[in-house]
């Protein structure tokens, strides 16, 4: 069968991904040259950690074994088992670890509590001030940058997989047929409509107006080379505000008795800091819901940001030499991993996973093929 994806995110590409591998051929169909969007804007993270319990922890956990198996035959992913370290400075802080550690789904996620002593020894470059900290050895990483990329040359190795970009696509004309904005009809056997965060135009169309998903626009920025491994991915304790993996009553009590500060209250931040092969670090993030977003970023964000990982790290973050904002489409219903709905004849869309899509996008992708019989 033939198989027209439209865009060239992550989700995207690994639909192109699953849909080569069982024997398919595919065309998969970009508005850019390249992906531009929050595929290339995050942190590379496939993050088991943060996951809800139940399909949302089983999908994730499903994507870091493709994750790795993908990783092994395409190395210019970069993809690293690296695992994640949490540092703990207050009692209500670690009482969310312990809480965590304690639930049964805690060895899957691969957590556990360590000592300050025992993190430093997993994680080095962490010479701040902490008591504990929570760690979770199923997380991973991969380049989120260069990651599209490399899929993209495995997959027209094959010889069954063409790349269409600067195309987009503006109307379904018939039965797993579409137009782009060249002219050209494409027709296959399934249309897949990737979209990402475009939400208007050809989706609002063909979805409506009540399409439930939302947009979310979060800063962050990278570094100069840190000089020394960053073994690990690193979150600070308000990361556990914003994952479901950490709902309960310890939570309520530090969101109760340990306030944020101004600024990552009013932004809705955590600290996520990742390690980019060339040595710099990747750091963030925010939240912003609210439309219409602001077009400037803004420099108290990151102010915070460098300081809390500063604290860690024991020492100054190398130049800033990156800034930017992204945008990811998120379900409107949190505990939905992804919205995937048919909207025409041999026409699905498939968007939402919001800040899960690095993670869990091979695992959504294999679903789509399942229930689609491919």
């Amino acid at each position: 069968m033939k198989v027209i994806v439209v865009g060239a995110g992550v989700v995207g590409t690994m639909h192109a991904w699953h849909a080569v591998n069982r024997g398919h051929e595919v065309v998969q169909i970009e508005r850019e040259s390249e992906a531009r969007g929050a595929s290339l804007r995050n942190f590379g993270q496939i993050w088991v950690s943060g996951r809800a319990g139940g399909e949302e922890l089983d999908t994730a956990l499903r994507a870091r074994e493709l994750w790795e198996g993908i990783g092994a035959e395409v190395p210019g992913l970069g993809f690293r088992p690296c695992g994640s370290l949490t540092p703990l400075r207050t009692e209500l802080e670690a009482a969310v670890a312990e809480e965590a550690v304690d639930r049964d789904d805690a060895a899957a996620r691969g957590y556990k509590l360590v000592t300050a002593d025992e993190a430093r020894a997993i994680n080095p470059a962490l010479r701040g001030t902490f008591t504990s900290a929570l760690w979770c050895e199923r997380d991973a990483a991969v380049e989120p940058r260069t990651a599209q990329l490399a899929l993209k040359k495995t997959l027209l190795a094959t010889g069954r997989y063409a790349f269409l970009g600067g195309r987009e696509v503006r109307e379904v004309v018939g039965a797993a047929s579409v137009r782009d904005d060249h002219g050209d009809v494409h027709t296959a056997d399934a249309v897949i409509l990737a979209t990402g965060a475009w939400l208007g135009g050809l989706v609002r169309e063909l979805a409506g107006p009540d399409l439930p998903v939302r947009r979310v626009r979060l800063q962050m920025m990278q570094t100069d080379p840190l000089g020394e491994a960053l073994t690990t991915s690193v979150a600070d304790a308000d990361s556990f505000r914003y994952y479901p993996a950490y709902g309960g009553p310890a939570l309520d009590a530090l969101n109760d008795g340990q306030a944020q500060t101004p600024t990552a209250s009013a932004h809705r931040m955590q600290l996520l800091m990742v390690q980019r092969l060339d040595g710099g670090l990747t750091i963030g993030d925010t939240h912003e819901y609210e439309h219409p977003f602001s077009f400037d970023t803004v420099e108290e964000p990151y102010e915070h940001l460098a300081g809390v990982a500063e604290s860690f790290l024991g020492r100054p973050l190398p130049r800033i030499r990156r800034r930017w904002a992204g945008v990811y489409a998120q379900c409107t219903d949190t505990s939905r991993v992804v919205h995937r709905q048919q909207v025409g004849d041999g026409v699905w869309l498939v968007t939402g996973p919001g800040g899960r899509g690095m993670t869990c996008s091979p695992a959504i992708a294999e679903q789509t093929a399942d229930e689609l019989g491919w």
